[in-house]
C-alpha cells in the first residue's frame, strides 16, 4: 500500500510537472499585438500587425460579404488599442477573443482578395511584425510601358534604349521608406517617408529642368515598396545614376548632419552570388551582356568587374554630392561611407544612399519640416549630381555630345 502510495506521489508530480512546462511554453509563446496599420501598396492593401514576440497564425476568407480572418492563438491584443482607419480594400477592422487565450482578428473588404500572410523579424529600428498582403483594390492606378510588359507605377516611365544616341541621362530619385512603412520620426511628429518624399520631388523637378537630363521616381507618392522592388525600377528605367533619400534617426538627440553612403565591398560580394545563383532569369547587365549562357567562372568574372566599376563611379559621385551638402550645412561624416544597404545593390548603376539629416536631432527635424530647407537638400545634392556627370558623361548622351562640342558648363 505504501508503495502504490509512493507510485501515485510520483505520478501526480509528474503531472504537475508536465503542466508547468507547458503552462512556460505557453507563456513563451504568448505575443500581444500593440498596434494594427493598414495602407496602399503598389500591388493592393497591406496590414502590419507590430508584435511583442513572434507568433503562429492562420488566415482564411469568407465570403458575403468578403472578409479575411487571421488566428492568433496564444496572443492579446494591448489594452485600449484602435482600430485603423479603412484604407485601399479594407472597409474595417474588428477584433474579437478565441478560446484558449487566442485572438481573432476579422478584416471587412470592399472586394474578394488574394492574401498572403508573412512574418518579419526584428530590425534595428522595428520589432517583429506580421504582414498580410491582399492583392486587389486599393493600388495606385499603373500605366503599361508596352503591351508585353507588365504595369509599373506613374513614377516611372519608358527609358532610353542604350544604343541611342543624343539620349538623356537617366537619374532614378528613390524616396526611402512609404505608405505603411514610416521610416524614423522625430520628436514633433514628423515622419521620414513624408520629408524625404518632397526632397525626392524637388530633386526630380531639379534635374527635369537640367538639359541633357531626366529623373524618374521610384514611388511619387505616399505607398509601400519593397527595396528589391526599388532598384529593379531603376533597372527597368535603364538609369544611369540610383540616388536614394533618407531621413536618419539615432538615439543621441545631439547628433545632426548629413551623410552619403554607397556599398561595401561585402555587400557586393553577397550580391554576385545571388545573381548568379539567379543568373538563368536575371535581366541583362547594361551594355548586353547576359549571363545565361555563361559559364559559372566566366559569369563570376563579368559580375565582378561590373560591380566593381559600379562601385568605383558610386564613390565618385558620392563624394560629389557629399562635398556639395557639406557647402549648405553640417556633414556628420567627412568622407562618404560604405555598407550593405540593399537598395545599393544594382550591379550595373551606380548607387548612393543620402541621409539627408537626423530627423531624431530637433534643429534637424525643424528644418526638414520647412519647404526652404528640402529646396536646398535638393538643389545641393543635384550640384553634386551634375558635378559628376560633368566629368563623366556616359557615351551616346547629349551632355557628353556638348562636352565633347566645348559647351560642357552646366547651368
Amino acid at each position: 500500500m505504501m508503495e502504490k502510495g509512493f507510485l501515485g506521489m510520483r505520478h501526480a508530480r509528474r503531472v504537475m510537472l508536465l503542466c508547468a512546462l507547458l503552462g512556460a511554453a505557453g507563456s513563451l509563446s504568448a505575443a500581444e499585438v500593440q498596434g494594427i496599420r493598414v495602407a496602399t501598396t503598389e500591388t493592393g492593401t497591406r496590414v502590419v500587425l507590430d508584435l511583442s514576440a513572434p507568433v503562429t497564425s492562420k488566415a482564411f476568407s469568407l465570403d458575403n460579404p468578403a472578409r479575411v480572418v487571421l488566428d492568433l492563438p496564444h496572443s492579446s491584443m494591448l489594452p485600449k488599442l484602435g482600430m485603423p482607419d479603412p484604407a485601399g480594400a479594407v472597409a474595417a477592422v474588428r477584433a474579437g477573443r478565441l478560446p484558449h487565450n487566442g485572438l481573432r482578428l476579422v478584416f471587412e473588404l470592399n472586394a474578394a482578395v488574394t492574401f498572403q500572410v508573412a512574418s518579419i523579424k526584428p530590425s534595428s529600428d522595428a520589432g517583429h511584425r506580421l504582414v498580410l498582403d491582399l492583392a486587389g483594390p486599393g493600388a495606385p492606378k499603373a500605366v503599361a510601358v508596352a503591351p508585353s510588359a507588365p504595369a509599373v507605377p506613374v513614377a516611372i516611365r519608358p527609358a532610353h534604349a542604350p544604343s541611342e544616341s543624343g539620349r538623356d541621362i537617366i537619374i532614378a530619385v528613390d524616396a526611402g521608406h512609404g505608405g505603411v512603412d514610416p521610416g524614423a520620426s522625430g520628436r514633433r511628429g514628423t515622419h521620414e517617408k513624408d520629408v524625404v518624399l518632397e526632397v525626392a520631388k524637388a530633386l526630380a523637378e531639379r534635374i527635369n529642368e537640367e538639359p541633357g537630363m531626366k529623373a524618374v521616381l521610384t514611388r511619387d507618392g505616399d505607398y509601400f515598396i519593397s527595396l528589391q522592388e526599388r532598384t529593379k525600377r531603376a533597372r527597368k528605367a535603364k538609369a544611369d545614376l540610383f540616388v536614394s533619400v533618407h531621413a536618419d534617426s539615432i538615439a543621441d538627440p545631439d547628433v545632426s548632419g548629413s551623410s552619403v553612403y554607397v556599398l561595401s565591398d561585402r555587400g557586393a560580394t553577397s550580391e554576385a552570388a545571388r545573381w548568379l545563383a539567379e543568373r538563368e532569369n536575371a535581366a541583362d547587365l547594361k551594355g548586353g551582356i547576359k549571363l545565361d549562357d555563361k559559364d559559372a567562372a566566366l559569369a563570376s568574372v563579368l559580375l565582378d568587374l561590373s560591380q566593381t566599376a559600379s562601385i568605383s563611379a558610386s564613390m565618385v559621385a558620392a563624394d560629389n554630392v557629399l562635398k556639395s551638402l557639406d557647402r549648405i550645412g553640417e556633414v556628420r561624416k567627412p568622407r562618404v561611407q560604405q555598407a550593405g544597404f540593399v537598395v545599393l545593390k544594382s550591379p550595373d548603376v551606380p548607387s548612393m544612399l543620402v541621409e539627408t539629416a537626423f530627423i531624431s536631432n530637433r534643429d534637424d527635424e525643424r528644418k526638414l519640416a520647412t519647404p526652404a530647407h528640402r529646396e536646398k537638400l535638393a538643389n545641393a545634392i543635384f550640384t553634386g549630381i551634375a558635378q559628376y556627370f560633368d566629368g563623366n558623361a556616359p557615351d551616346g548622351t547629349r551632355l557628353a555630345g556638348l562636352r565633347r562640342a566645348g559647351a560642357t558648363e552646366l547651368r
